[in-house]
């Protein structure tokens, strides 16, 4: 039975791959920053499957190593790690950014996964075995107006999942990033802020991914036999061709 850990798992993609892994029976670590939503997770999933929840920020450093050091002894051998984390904050031209936006961002994004995965890393390396799904984004292969430092973070991911992939190669430990456009989640919310009638109109006039869909493509990546590494999949609602053309009469 594998275990996974997934970060961010408490909304979005994260909870539904944690929803498509339990039922495949993966044994799973759950993180997130709302423990009340670690709790609902715990009961839903805990009938079909092992459930270990922890309450912290990625962008904790001491946060992340202790609590990743406090996995019980039977879950310690993680098998999949999911870098689901991450955010946007604003949408605004670069001159006039917030700052915090920006830290926020880089710090989640990139400083979170990076935090998380030096952590989990070096159990895989020591079994010569493992899967690291780095969540993308669309972001992190074009940049659009006003994304500035949200696709920078994003490319970054990009950088990191093909570095962490040649580093890692040696050691037989797959590495793939999933790479979302249009997902109907919290992510709008977050990024204008709780502006739910702005969050809203992104989602209008056509039909966009859901999260399920990406779970569902995480569950079939981590599923292929061992030899076959799944690095660098993006995925778009038919609707839309690239990170600015959106045909809103579908």
């Amino acid at each position: 039975m594998k275990t996974a850990l997934i970060t961010g798992a408490t909304s979005g993609i994260g909870r539904a791959t944690a929803k498509y892994f339990a039922k495949n029976h993966f044994r799973l670590i759950l993180c997130g920053r709302r423990d009340d939503r670690l709790v609902q997770l715990q009961d839903e999933f805990a009938p079909l499957t092992r459930v270990h929840t922890l309450n912290f920020d990625v962008r904790d450093k001491a946060a992340v190593k202790a609590s990743i050091e406090s996995i019980p002894e039977d879950l310690m051998n993680i098998d999949i790690l999911v870098n689901n984390a991450g955010n946007a904050h604003g949408l605004d031209p670069i001159e006039s950014g917030s700052t915090d936006d920006w830290d926020a961002m880089i710090e989640i994004n990139v400083k979170g996964l990076l935090y998380i995965s030096r952590e989990v890393i070096p159990g895989m390396i020591e079994r010569k075995h493992g899967h690291i799904i780095n969540i993308g984004s669309i972001a992190g292969k074009e940049v659009y107006p006003n994304g500035n430092v949200y696709c920078a973070s994003k490319h970054a991911v990009d950088a990191i999942n093909q570095g962490m992939r040649m580093d890692l190669n040696q050691y037989g430990i797959r590495v793939g990033a999933i790479n979302p456009g249009l997902v109907a989640t919290e992510f709008s919310e977050v990024r204008f802020k709780g502006d739910s009638e702005r969050a809203a109109n992104v989602y209008k006039g056509y039909e966009p991914l859901q999260a399920d869909d990406i779970a569902d493509i995480i569950t079939f990546v981590v599923t292929r036999p061992y030899h076959v590494n799944i690095a660098d999949l993006t995925v778009l609602p038919t609707a839309q061709a690239s990170a600015t053309i959106l045909n809103k009469e579908m």
